[in-house]
């Protein structure tokens, strides 16, 4: 049996006609009979979740896994809001994130009533389309509740990947639950034909006149460029990714930049930027500072990221779409031309490599990781998380695959409640690599019936944000430690106690090696985590003797 509302029953439907397969639902009255249809309708599988920030994530993470969209519902009131940082993130990963938030009826929003805020458009420019459902009393208003529901559906994945937010007034009484079936809706269909090729041309002629073409790749999903598209083009440009994009780990560009700085033998004069987010602030700027290059995004929607501060041009079209037909106009002819660029690039590369392999850091945040990331090897069977900030940047020193990380907005929150997520929809290792302060602010992701012993956390604690010490000037700020690091001297041990979590610790190199062994082949029906306790000042100094080490390159 089905609720008696029609617009519940309406969205319901055209979200199995769609494809929508899985739920995250959070507590409340208001949405209960959004809810119970969810629960009740066999195509749908639901997962409850108490923390409304930590259920964003949670669907964050199961989209990412399931390549799909998921439904994340809320109750009315501030509950929607808190799902806020986690659909910022599903806009900036382009990830079909689909919130669903009950709402009172229109003529009691701001009249001092609980739970009535405006919530049409509470989440702003950071859904890719917002729309609030009619309560249908006739049969105009039942063809337009189907159709915003097929539009909002749609956009989930029209022109790109992305979050869209369907509002759904519902009039009391809340709990009739008489339908004995869903009805039949309409669903729309889109069809999104390929890139023109001849918006490729001028980009064609620059490329094929180039002598110093390069590629660099931003955070990409797993399907969005293998290296098979890849080859192509690398015979003949300079190929720069990091381990958010192609699924082998990254090149050590960063670490090149700061060897070669602005020698302009480096520099390129053709720029093909595809994907999303750079972590490395260090390109981003190199970016900016080149002159005479011709730069070009490649965006599936055709929207313009200027991270270089001097676009030349977009081409709309998926990446390696776009690719292909680049290479197959340029032809062979650029791999003559631009053949000394490519080996004086190959070889500072493959020096930079070796200087990295040979590297042994003391301990420190720095060696788990490179502990972590030898033992864990290629990472066929496994999906791979990082938190921001120091984490991210190590995984982008040592893995060697693909990893996730939210990185759209970079920010703190949500990072375990993603891999958690994640974790629910595979049988597969996921793994979280995480700082203290990301830990301890999303510690609710542990607090959840659904987790099993697939999840295993590496948990970096050198009792403050660390980065902060790497940032040149801060440390005249007597506010440093305490107000902007948040220093602090917590463990993770009760956490993991309250929530059935099996507990490793480390505080030394051989603790620590023993540690990430356990943490990686270790049977366990919960989940496992590592935590590593390391010294701010040790961690500080292992990152200056990495790159001082690089100088001589």
């Amino acid at each position: 049996m089905y609720s008696n509302k029609e617009n519940v029953n309406v969205l319901t439907a055209l979200l199995v006609a769609h494809g929508v397969r899985y739920a995250v639902c959070c507590p409340g009255s208001r949405n209960s009979p959004i809810v119970h249809n969810l629960h009740a309708c066999p195509d749908i599988e639901c997962y409850p979740v108490t923390d409304e920030r930590s259920a964003g994530f949670y669907a964050l993470g199961m989209s990412q896994a399931l390549k799909e969209p998921v439904v994340v519902c809320v109750t009315s009131g501030t509950a929607l809001l808190n799902l806020a940082p986690a659909v910022a993130e599903a806009y900036y990963q382009h990830i079909p994130l689909v919130v669903v938030s009950a709402d009172h009826p229109q003529a009691w929003i701001d009249q001092l009533d609980g739970q009535t805020l405006p919530q049409t458009d509470a989440l702003g420019r950071f859904v890719k389309k917002a729309v609030s459902l009619p309560e249908p009393h006739d049969d105009e208003s039942r063809w337009y509740c189907n159709r915003l529901v097929n539009e909002a559906l749609l956009e989930t994945h029209h022109h790109g990947y992305g979050p869209v937010h369907i509002n759904v007034p519902i009039s009391e009484p809340l709990f009739d639950y008489t339908v004995l079936e869903l009805p039949k809706e309409r669903s729309i269909c889109l069809l999104n034909p390929r890139c023109n090729k001849s918006l490729l041309l001028e980009c064609v002629g620059q490329l094929y006149t180039s002598r110093k073409p390069m590629v660099i790749i931003g955070q990409m999903s797993t399907e969005g460029l293998i290296p098979q598209d890849l080859y192509a083009i690398s015979l003949f440009a300079v190929v720069l990714n990091e381990s958010l994009s192609v699924g082998e780990g990254g090149a050590h560009f960063d670490e090149v930049l700061y060897a070669v700085g602005d020698n302009p033998d480096y520099q390129p004069d053709f720029v093909l930027y595809l994907g999303d987010t750079l972590v490395s602030k260090r390109l981003k700027q190199w970016l900016r500072n080149l002159k005479d290059t011709h730069i070009w995004a490649v965006t599936e929607d055709g929207s313009i990221h200027d991270t270089s501060m001097q676009l030349y041009g977009v081409i709309e079209g998926h990446p390696a779409d776009v690719i292909d037909d680049l290479v197959d106009s340029a032809g062979i002819k650029a791999v003559q031309s631009t053949e000394e660029f490519k080996k004086r690039w190959d070889k500072v590369l493959a020096k930079v490599n070796k200087r990295v392999d040979n590297y042994q850091p003391a301990y420190s945040q720095m060696a788990a990781v490179k502990c972590f990331e030898e033992s864990l090897g290629t990472a066929e069977d496994e999906h791979v998380h990082y938190a921001n900030s120091t984490a991210i940047r190590l995984a982008n020193i040592y893995a060697r695959h693909f990893v996730y990380c939210n990185r759209g907005v970079n920010g703190i929150e949500g990072s375990l409640s993603t891999a958690a997520g994640f974790s629910v929809v595979t049988d597969e290792h996921v793994y979280c690599v995480i700082g203290d302060l990301s830990f301890f602010y999303d510690q609710n992701a542990l607090w959840n019936q659904s987790l099993r012993g697939n999840l295993r956390i590496l948990l970096l604690n050198n009792g403050r944000g660390g980065i902060f010490n790497l940032l040149k000037g801060l440390e005249e700020s007597p506010a440093r430690d305490q107000f902007v690091a948040a220093e602090h001297h917590t463990s993770a041990e009760g956490i993991c106690q309250q929530n059935h979590i099996t507990y490793l610790k480390a505080e030394n190199m051989d603790e620590m090696q023993q540690g990430v062994d356990t943490l990686l082949y270790i049977e366990s029906d919960r989940p496992v985590l590592l935590e590593v306790f390391t010294d701010p000042t040790e961690d500080e100094r292992a990152f200056r003797d990495y790159y001082g080490k690089l100088r001589s390159i």
